[in-house]
């Protein structure tokens, strides 16, 4: 495919331009090379890996299979990588990502340590000029933003957060060189994933750990191990047919996902399904039946299982309810834990409820809360992430007319298909809100979008086309339709970060779309019936 339209400009220029090199910018740079086109990675960090370059936690480990969370479009590279555990820790990943840069030659065309500071559309040119931080300028006729779902962190603005005279640590941009809390006496800040990742392994070293909990987090135990070989055999055989049923899933991955009831079995067999998925662990739990995200009582049968399951391994009663969750179980994101609850046994692990009674200030001592202040050397925040959207926000992208993305989606989020936004022609999102994304094992979906967007990259410059941008008309209709979707489901029933609850002042909007294998026929809908609800121009 040659070379796209040049801009009659002295900046350096490319057919696309891509924003972070995780794994949807890795992979979107090998798809468009692949096409002959000029494309560069712009990466705020130092090196690969997006999510699991920064988030270095102890204990940070994905809670999808390993062979299920990786690339599938290499039979070659699925063949010879070798997973060691069921789920991956971070080091682990970020080793396979890293061998993926190298496998397919990728650095040259990455600028690390290069955060991009805005991206602007030039109408009468049809083209993205980015800037970066450091005052580099490129032209690109595409724009594809590569920001991650998780990856702008979200640090509550305590009152006195700047006084604290220890060491302050947040759990998404830990130290590469790793921390040792041995004798410390640490706080922890949050209980979602992150904290329920990294609490046991703290525990384990610290000389006192006091985790400060708002809303108590929904944890299945992981029962990670090491992969069978004959596992690794089995899958290996017939790889591209393991893919393909999994993608056939409403989550894109291997839940073993029942159709029946919670409510149309008897008790016996409903406590027997949810002993199996407990002992077998992982997110599967929520695979149990089929109505458990679609009916309260169904769901309610569930929440029971798992308060009366923490009740049976943290020995002080009290403790145990503080710890049991009362809201839904999968509205806010189910969490894969290795000994969370067994912690709470520990003589030097304490929990302060902080759900009635907030945080009232970081002192330079600790934390204060309902008048008494706790002594820290060191504060861990497990606060998460503006999700979704945090990143791409803080980049300035305007459109058309100088219409900036904060502006566009003032009161929550608004895109076609989760790819495009009305008034940002060119300008592609990768998993960005309005499709599976958070909800699907996140590969499939990277893998998915970046394909799609290849695609019509392709369909544009080999027509002699300028611009691709979604209609009003499509972009309304889409948005409705995935907040019907997600209404006939429990998962906007709490607070979550699916909804932006997590960060003050966030416009309340379930961001991912629920279910994949519909949203990916709708994708192909679209293409076979040339782009619809999009604008082409010359």
């Amino acid at each position: 495919m040659p070379a796209m339209s040049e801009q009659s400009s002295d900046l350096p220029t490319l057919d696309v331009a891509i924003v972070g090199a995780g794994f949807g910018g890795l992979y979107m740079l090998h798809k468009l090379r692949q096409l002959g086109l000029r494309a560069r990675i712009f990466e705020a960090g130092g090196g690969v890996g997006g999510t699991w370059y920064w988030n270095r936690y102890p204990g940070a480990r994905c809670d999808v299979v390993s062979m299920e969370y990786s690339y599938q479009f290499s039979d070659e590279l699925q063949q010879e990588w070798e997973w060691s555990e069921r789920y991956a820790t971070q080091p682990e990943i970020l080793r396979y990502v890293n061998h993926v840069a190298d496998r397919f030659d990728l650095r040259k065309d990455i600028e690390f340590n290069t955060r991009v500071s805005s991206a602007v559309f030039d109408e009468a040119a049809g083209r993205w000029t980015v800037t970066t931080g450091q005052g580099q300028r490129v032209s690109a006729q595409f724009c594809v933003m590569a920001t991650g779902c998780l990856s702008s962190t979200n640090l509550p603005d305590f009152p006195g957060l700047d006084s604290f005279r220890g060491e302050r640590y947040h759990t998404g941009q830990w130290p590469h060189e790793g921390v040792d809390f041995t004798g410390k006496r640490v706080g922890v800040i949050g209980t979602g994933s992150s904290a329920i990742q990294s609490v046991p392994i703290i525990a384990q070293q610290a000389a006192q750990l006091t985790v400060f909990q708002r809303t108590a987090s929904y944890t299945i135990p992981a029962h990670n191990s090491a992969i069978a070989p004959a596992e690794v055999q089995a899958i290996k055989a017939d790889y591209r047919g393991f893919r393909e049923r999994n993608k056939q899933q409403p989550f894109g991955v291997d839940f073993r996902s029942s159709k029946a009831s919670a409510l149309e079995v008897s008790v016996e067999e409903r406590e027997r399904e949810y002993e199996d998925r407990w002992q077998r662990g992982g997110l599967a739990f929520l695979g149990a039946f089929g109505d458990l995200l679609f009916n309260r009582e169904a769901n309610a049968t569930a929440a029971d299982f798992i308060r009366r399951k923490i009740a049976s391994i943290v020995r002080d009663p009290a403790l145990a309810a503080k710890l049991a969750p009362t809201q839904i179980v999968g509205c806010k994101r189910l969490c894969v834990d290795t000994g969370y609850y067994d912690t709470f046994n520990r003589p030097n692990v304490a929990l302060v409820d902080v759900g009635e009674t907030p945080i009232e200030a970081i002192t330079p001592a600790g934390v204060k809360v309902g008048g008494q202040e706790y002594a820290f050397d060191c504060l861990v925040f497990a606060t998460g992430f503006d999700a979704m959207t945090g990143a791409l926000l803080k980049i300035d992208v305007r459109g058309r007319a100088g219409l900036t993305l904060q502006q566009k989606w003032a009161e929550g989020p608004r895109t076609y298909l989760g790819l495009q936004t009305v008034g940002f022609p060119n300008l592609f999102t990768i998993t960005g809100p309005g499709s599976p994304s958070v909800l699907t094992n996140m590969l499939p979906s990277i893998e998915q979008h970046v394909e799609w967007i290849a695609d019509c990259i392709h369909y544009v410059g080999s027509r002699g086309l300028r611009t691709i941008e979604a209609t009003q008309p499509a972009e309304d209709a889409w948005v409705e339709h995935v907040n019907g979707v997600a209404n006939q489901t429990l998962y906007p029933g709490c607070n979550s970060w699916y909804l932006g609850a997590n960060v003050p002042g966030k416009p309340r909007v379930f961001m991912p779309y629920i279910g994949f294998p519909p949203y990916v026929q709708k994708c192909n809908e679209v293409v076979a019936k040339g782009y619809e609800g999009f604008r082409l121009a010359s």
